[in-house]
């Protein structure tokens, strides 16, 4: 769908050093978007007439509100196309293709653990909402480089939900110092009682969903694997058209059958499952 959405919130969000925005859109996206989708958002500057950028900036949708008919967009700012969406003012209207992509899967009972790192953070707020208005319990794991990050990036609204949050920082200035993935791999352990298995253990009705670092994507499927706890990751690519038509953010996956695939970000993700994906190749 190819609308117009009406700014009726632009802020910084938390640090100013830290980039961060928080754009809300009313318009009629809100109404079918689900979690793990996104929407391609024209950056052109409006003070000049001109195509360029000429290219739309894909942005994860962080919170979906149909009963208002709005979206929100978290973002940070680390770009000429971002830094421009940034001057954008309440009152102004953004030219918006969306909802796209495929998106998280809602399991209909169980346990959904979100582990997101850094920025990864912002589509898996949406989703642990549909989470918990479904009855779902929901579990974060949350990584950052430092408090003042994780602060900024939304962690009064996380705790505001009332759901178990295992925090982790690089440098040790907010919960856990050192990698999310530790913590992950340490629940789990307790868990199941055991660590790495050579045969796969039954997750029983755990769900994970996550997003940030390739890497780190990567150790959350690898532990999925090992304890059989089905892993959806969502990928981040570069895109040009958004729609599938230029083939600019194809990744590689490994069907059924053990044959290499390739399908794009944008229209057959950006959320895949974890095992199916090929970390270490890409096109």
């Amino acid at each position: 769908m190819l609308t117009e959405g009406l700014v009726v919130v632009h802020e910084c969000l938390g640090e100013k050093e830290q980039r961060l925005r928080r754009l809300v859109i009313k318009g009629p996206i809100a109404k079918t978007a689900k979690p793990g989708q996104f929407v391609a958002v024209q950056v052109q500057d409006s003070s000049i007439s001109s195509f360029d950028p000429l290219l739309r900036r894909p942005i994860s949708l962080a919170q979906i509100s149909p009963d208002q008919d709005e979206i929100t967009l978290l973002y940070r700012i680390q770009g000429r196309g971002t830094e421009i969406l940034a001057r954008a003012c309440c009152g102004e209207r953004l030219s918006i293709m969306g909802p796209l992509g495929q998106g998280f899967s809602v399991p209909k009972e169980g346990e959904l653990w979100l582990i997101a790192g850094g920025i990864g953070i912002f589509p898996l707020y949406a989703l642990a909402q549909d989470a918990l208005a479904r009855g779902l319990t929901v579990r974060l794991f949350w990584g950052g480089e430092h408090q003042r990050f994780l602060e900024s990036a939304g962690l009064l609204q996380w705790q505001a939900l009332g759901i178990p949050l295992h925090l982790s920082t690089l440098d040790g200035s907010f919960g856990l110092k050192g990698l999310v993935t530790e913590q992950v791999e340490e629940q789990l352990s307790l868990l199941f009682g055991q660590t790495k298995q050579e045969q796969p253990l039954s997750g029983g009705s755990i769900r994970i969903a996550t997003c940030g670092p390739k890497k780190m994507m990567q150790a959350v499927t690898e532990l999925g694997r090992n304890f059989g706890v089905p892993v959806e990751v969502s990928l981040e690519e570069r895109m040009g058209c958004a729609v599938g038509a230029c083939l600019g953010c194809v990744c590689t996956l490994r069907d059924e059958a053990g044959t290499l695939i390739h399908k794009k970000v944008c229209q057959d993700g950006p959320v895949f499952r974890g095992e199916e994906v090929v970390w270490d190749v890409s096109c």
